[in-house]
């Protein structure tokens, strides 16, 4: 039976390719696709689920959720295109009151208990909204995966500070400490899977719809990781979001205790890991440590595949 699953993110380049592969692969089931400020305005995050669920045209649609109105001091429009996809200057769509994004997330997992996980691929605010509505969500989940934090590996919002858990470490914190089963898989895996430009613009189905899409918001990124980072290709982090429910057995995982600094002036938004070999705290994340790199090519072109 597929895994069912709720996808919460802020579309940029990397979420368009991970939330393409969502909708194509058998062994997930999306009930739906929910918006948050992050990369982008909220505005623009509602904006562009809704974009790529019309250009990717998959065969069920899932509900779409809006972004809660929250604005962060950064944004990724540098990485990403001042609209989040490359700055292609898509035609807008027409929003037809779209459910508030924590009303939605409480809906569907009270509908279907122990049976939804939730794929986090932003920042936390939208979550801890939705816990202080009911705060049973932590029973009602079936696992969160969060994409987010850092340990051995320097920050990207700052120099310790991971982009998700710098927009809002309170959240981020609130998160991780509720006592759900949690996969967090932070910057130390996702900066080990990096695509070359030839990978990235030779897609399989290449006539799909969902493939010409990803080959069209694609080259900003490649460009803009050459400018800023100096990297020939792209960082597909938030696949991994997606291919760790879709291909279980992808990540190396360390059972850990993970808490996140909430009001260091230098550190703020810091994951902080008691790797001490007697911690003094009962572990509440399995973080991943590892990523299978040539398992998570093979699942992207064999489910793109499937967009032809």
């Amino acid at each position: 039976m597929p895994q069912k699953c709720v996808i919460i993110a802020d579309p940029g380049i990397d979420t368009a390719f991970a939330i393409a592969l969502a909708l194509h692969d058998p062994n997930l089931d999306v009930l739906a696709l929910i918006a948050t400020a992050g990369n982008v305005s909220a505005s623009q995050a509602t904006q562009n689920v809704h974009v790529l669920i019309n250009q990717i045209d998959p065969p069920r649609w899932p509900r779409l959720g809006a972004a809660l109105p929250i604005t962060y001091e950064q944004n990724g429009t540098k990485l990403h295109g001042p609209d989040g996809l490359g700055g292609l200057d898509l035609p807008p769509i027409t929003l037809h009151h779209p459910t508030p994004g924590d009303k939605l997330l409480l809906e569907l997992v009270r509908a279907h208990p122990k049976e939804v996980a939730v794929v986090l691929l932003g920042p936390a605010t939208l979550v801890a909204t939705a816990f202080d509505r009911d705060p049973e969500l932590h029973e009602l989940v079936e696992r969160f995966v969060v994409m987010g934090g850092s340990w051995r590996e320097h920050g990207n919002a700052t120099a310790v500070a991971e982009f998700h858990f710098y927009c809002d470490p309170a959240s981020a914190r609130r998160v991780l400490q509720c006592g759900a089963p949690i996969t967090q898989i932070p910057l130390d895996v996702t900066r080990k899977v990096i695509f070359s430009p030839t990978d990235l613009l030779e897609l399989p189905a290449p006539e799909s719809p969902t493939c010409q899409f990803l080959r069209r918001i694609i080259p900003f990124g490649i460009r803009a990781s050459s400018n800023l980072y100096g990297i020939e290709g792209f960082h597909l982090k938030d696949v991994l979001g997606v291919a760790t429910l879709g291909l279980p057995g992808l990540l190396t995982i360390q059972d850990v205790y993970v808490d996140v600094e909430v009001r260091g002036e230098l550190t703020r938004g810091m994951s902080v890991i008691d790797n001490r070999p007697v911690p003094a705290s009962r572990p509440n994340v399995h973080l991943a440590t590892g990523i299978d790199v040539v398992g998570v090519q093979d699942y992207i072109r064999r489910t793109l595949g499937r967009a032809g």
